[in-house]
């Protein structure tokens, strides 16, 4: 568990680190994305950990509950000092643009995943009827052929 947070903290100083580096010399925010990208995963990754619904055991005690609730704090003032330093260099509003569009892409990959799955239970359930229309054609046929059989032989 306090490995996970630790990734995650290292994962948000690595992306700082690397914009901090660059900042200065580049020339649109493309040249820094992949740093945004590691920024963001990293601070889901320290969210996730605080925000999990474990017990405290007698491994992680009350420190490892501490240095979630800090390394949270340290990736929001991290995510606080890069949009700073973003929208210094390339104006105001430009990491609000960035977090929209983020969510915008977040939420439009949530739906298609949504409607990928309502497509293919439609389609499980079109089987199903398939497969039952045949199973009561067949059962029709059956009893048909065993009648025509019970009736040719009364003749």
């Amino acid at each position: 568990m306090i490995a996970e947070t630790m990734a995650g903290i290292a994962l948000v100083k690595g992306a700082v680190d690397g914009i901090k580096g660059m900042i200065n010399t580049a020339n649109d925010v493309g040249e820094i994305a992949g740093y945004i990208d590691k920024l963001f995963e990293g601070e889901k990754q320290v969210q996730q950990q605080r925000n999990k619904k474990s017990s405290v055991s007698s491994f992680d005690g009350i420190g490892g509950v501490a240095t979630e609730i800090i390394d949270a704090r340290l990736a929001k003032e991290k995510m606080q000092e890069i949009a700073t330093l973003v929208d210094l260099r390339f104006g105001h509003g430009t990491w609000k643009t960035i977090v929209d569009e983020r969510a915008k892409r977040i939420r439009e990959q949530k739906e298609a995943a949504a409607a990928a799955r309502r497509e293919a239970i439609r389609k499980q359930n079109e089987l199903i009827e398939t497969i039952r229309n045949a199973i009561v054609i067949v059962g029709v046929i059956s009893v048909s052929i065993l009648l025509f059989i019970v009736i040719a032989m009364k003749v």
